[in-house]
């Protein structure tokens, strides 16, 4: 795990974001700000390689320098690269990284916490065994998520300050394309850089 900022505390509780980030957004720093009422720190991880996409738009790079000027104002938000894109291979990395006794909670919005629980994982008892090294907090995302009922204690709900069911990177992405206001849907600190990576690439 390459860090690219990193809070000079020591968490007992870390908060785990992967994501895209494609770009950042004012939802995926909504929801780490949210998370420090329950984690001592919060690390947003972008995997070198996703296992459902392959990178397009921003490189990898790029989206490194975004979220570096989106969390500086932010001590307890972390910034990291992990080798792979699996929580079990993440998690493994945050461990090797904070040290076994840290407890594991990654964070998601209701419709990736969906895609995780109905993932393929090639064998029935792989995401239960998964839940003995981390657990999750969800935030709502056009509803509350209901998990199964025998992995319900490994999920808490996460409650955002504001509404931010209309903000996705997708949709960042579409009101560039559509030359429609997309600045408010991006951290403020972060805003010019979308706009030379994103709108270079569009000029194109």
């Amino acid at each position: 795990m390459e860090f690219l900022r990193r809070w000079e505390g020591r968490p007992c509780r870390l908060g785990v974001f992967p994501g895209s980030f494609n770009p950042v957004t004012v939802a995926h720093l909504a929801l780490g700000q949210a998370a420090l009422g329950v984690v001592d720190e919060v690390v947003f991880v972008l995997p070198r390689q996703f296992p459902h996409k392959t990178y397009s738009g921003a490189s990898l790079e790029q989206r490194m320098e975004l979220l570096s000027l989106a969390l500086a104002a932010h001590p307890r938000l972390s910034a990291a690269v992990s080798e792979n894109g699996l929580f079990v291979e993440i998690a493994k990395e945050c461990q090797d990284a904070y040290g076994a006794d840290v407890r594991l909670s990654f964070l998601c919005g209701r419709d990736a916490a969906e895609r995780i629980v109905n993932w393929d994982y090639g064998r029935p008892a792989a995401f239960t065994d998964m839940l003995r090294k981390f657990d999750l907090l969800v935030a709502a995302r056009a509803g509350e998520y209901d998990p199964p009922q025998d992995v319900l204690a490994s999920f808490c709900g996460l409650k955002l300050k504001g509404a931010f069911d209309h903000v996705s990177a997708s949709e960042v992405r579409s009101r560039m394309a559509n030359d429609e206001p997309w600045e408010h849907l991006v951290p403020e600190a972060a805003r010019q850089r979308v706009s030379e990576i994103y709108i270079a690439k569009k000029a194109r």
